[in-house]
């Protein structure tokens, strides 16, 4: 069984963001798509921030997928670099804060000084615990559900398990961020009404926000006005609204025994 709401969880453990529109806000300043790039590095940093003081326990931002490859060799190389350098000044400040660093996808296809890179940063902040902060960079949902197969066909040609034992559980534990709960709200910046092959397995039971707000734009006064939208949701997870009613009610009463 799913597990169910609680009645604290009015702020969400886990928030999921799909940066979206840093071209667009370049674009209607005159500026190349790199110089929004730039811009919604500094909206980053407000979101983490803000997701740090307000109790959140994980944030997974999605940064590059899979697909953006595809994209003009410049900007690639620019993302790259940035993505190099924003590690190299913001670790410090991240450890200092008690933030841990995990960078979610296939890193293999980066370049060895980013991997070295990369490393570097998420052993600084391991043993951190006041927010889990996922970057997903070269990550697809359906390359994350594509390796977790794997590793569990694995499993069942080595004699570890039974294929009869690969159930949703079994996947999910080979899945990324398998350590953290379950994103309870994704957010979509940028007006696009898509998830875009991000965190396809996790997104099962989320909450969706869009808002028309490009992403160098998003600051503390729309994240929180997600959240307040959040919490007036009703999640029912599989249950009729009267079936939800006497479950909180029951929270309620055991509260106040």
């Amino acid at each position: 069984m799913k597990e169910l709401p609680s009645i604290e969880q009015l702020v969400p453990r886990h928030v999921a963001i799909i940066m979206d529109g840093n071209g667009r806000w370049a674009k209607q300043r005159g500026k190349i798509r790199t110089f929004g790039h730039k811009a919604g590095a500094e909206a980053v940093r407000r979101a983490v921030a803000f997701a740090r003081r307000n109790g959140i326990e994980s944030l997974t931002l999605f940064a590059f997928s899979s697909e953006n490859w595809k994209r003009p060799a410049t900007e690639v190389s620019v993302l790259m670099e940035l993505f190099m350098s924003v590690l190299k000044s913001e670790v410090k400040k991240l450890d200092d804060n008690d933030i841990r660093l995990r960078i979610i996808g296939d890193k293999g296809a980066f370049s060895k000084r980013l991997q070295k890179r990369i490393q570097e940063a998420e052993e600084k902040t391991q043993n951190n615990s006041g927010l889990n902060l996922n970057i997903a960079a070269n990550y697809g949902g359906q390359w994350d559900i594509t390796q977790a197969s794997r590793k569990l066909a694995d499993k069942v040609k080595s004699g570890e398990i039974e294929p009869s034992e690969i159930t949703e559980e079994a996947i999910s534990g080979e899945l990324m961020m398998a350590d953290q709960p379950l994103p309870d709200l994704l957010i979509r910046t940028g007006g696009e009404r898509r998830i875009s092959n991000f965190l396809l397995w996790q997104l099962a039971y989320a909450e969706l926000y869009f808002t028309s707000t490009l992403w160098p734009d998003f600051d503390d006064a729309i994240f929180a006005k997600a959240i307040t939208d959040f919490a007036q949701r009703e999640r029912r997870f599989g249950l009729t609204s009267e079936q939800l009613t006497v479950l909180m009610q029951g929270i309620e009463t055991r509260i106040e025994e």
